[in-house]
């Protein structure tokens, strides 16, 4: 039951456009004990269909600049990359002290928007 109520209050905030990994990666640590990587793992899984949805919903409403997408793709897989080896390297209370910093950043960010 403690899944199903994770994955809802996720899919919850990242339909508030917030992000759910704010809500996913947290609680897999602290109430299911899962190690920072593979909480971090499961967040991108989670991502690739919300990810996949919301391309769907902009290319729908003619929102992608067609001429950006080549640099955006190749940036993201490099990105992708790059962030999975980075993560699997650092130590998890390494990892888990930079993502709290994150979340303490744009959680900042999101107050001081007007």
């Amino acid at each position: 039951m403690i899944l199903f109520i994770i994955g809802l209050l996720s899919g919850l905030i990242s339909g508030m456009g917030i992000g759910g990994g704010t809500v996913l990666i947290p609680a897999l640590t602290i109430f299911l004990n899962f190690g920072q990587q593979i909480a971090q793992n499961i967040n991108l899984l989670y991502f690739i269909p919300t990810a996949l949805a919301a391309l769907v919903i902009h290319v729908k409403n003619k929102r992608i600049k067609k001429e950006l997408i080549t640099f955006l793709i190749a940036g993201g897989i490099i990105g992708a990359f790059a962030g999975s080896y980075i993560a699997v390297s650092l130590d998890a209370v390494i990892l888990r002290k930079l993502f709290g910093f994150f979340l303490l950043f744009m959680g900042i960010s999101e107050v001081r928007k007007k």
